[in-house]
């Protein structure tokens, strides 16, 4: 097994090289507005790392959100167009759980990414491995009472410290893309599925046709 994971939903470009026990080799850099230009530099840099070949992975993982629509697509469409090049499968992960998985929690919590427009990304979780609510996207006044009484990670628990005042100290930020392979390859040895590798956009895009368009023939 030899898993290369990638996620694009945050601020993070995170990349990972997994080979089902351990994580070979990990790149994360932050930049909300270059998603595109640094996944693959990241992607060679990793394989670079570990001495190993692009030929050689067997799977590829990607973060599914939820994420902001630009940003997110970007990781979606890269590992789809190298599965479909290598003729390897694509699974899909959570990208909330993945840095859920990056806690090592085994106490009930709440994961808050930045979802811009003054809202935030969250699901909440038994322990790292057992999301029982959400995702979702809400106002910080409009959490609901159980879920900011929980202590939180995440940028989106940074960025509201009203809405979250129990954070989790050291926490993750973003999510990691070794801590998503890290996830991928437990439930795939354990024999359990994976989600598709679609997009959970949780709402609609920014972009709108403008108001008065007129079609022209």
């Amino acid at each position: 097994m030899l898993l290369l994971a990638m996620d694009t939903a945050t601020p993070a470009v995170a990349v990972a090289l997994h080979d089902g026990v351990r994580t070979l080799a990990g790149s994360v850099r932050v930049d909300a507005r270059r998603h595109g230009e640094l996944l693959l530099p990241g992607v060679h840099r990793v394989l670079a790392e570990a001495g190993r070949e692009l030929s050689e992975v067997t799977a590829l993982i990607v973060g599914t959100g939820p994420g902001p629509y630009t940003g997110l697509r970007v990781g979606l469409a890269t590992a789809a167009a190298i599965g479909a090049a290598l003729r390897v499968p694509v699974h899909g992960v959570c990208t909330t759980d993945a840095i859920a998985h990056a806690t090592g929690r085994r106490e009930p919590f709440v994961v808050a990414t930045d979802a811009r427009r003054r809202e935030v990304y969250w699901a909440r979780y038994d322990d790292a491995r057992t999301r029982v609510e959400g995702p979702a996207v809400d106002r910080p006044a409009d959490l609901p009472a159980h879920v900011t009484a929980l202590p939180a990670t995440g940028a989106g628990a940074v960025l509201y410290p009203d809405a979250f005042p129990r954070r989790i100290a050291g926490g993750p930020k973003h999510a990691d893309a070794a801590a998503m392979a890290a996830l991928a390859a437990e439930r795939l040895a354990a024999g359990l599925p994976l989600d598709p590798p679609r997009p959970l956009y949780l709402r609609r895009p920014d972009a709108r046709v403008p108001a008065g368009y007129k079609v022209v023939t």
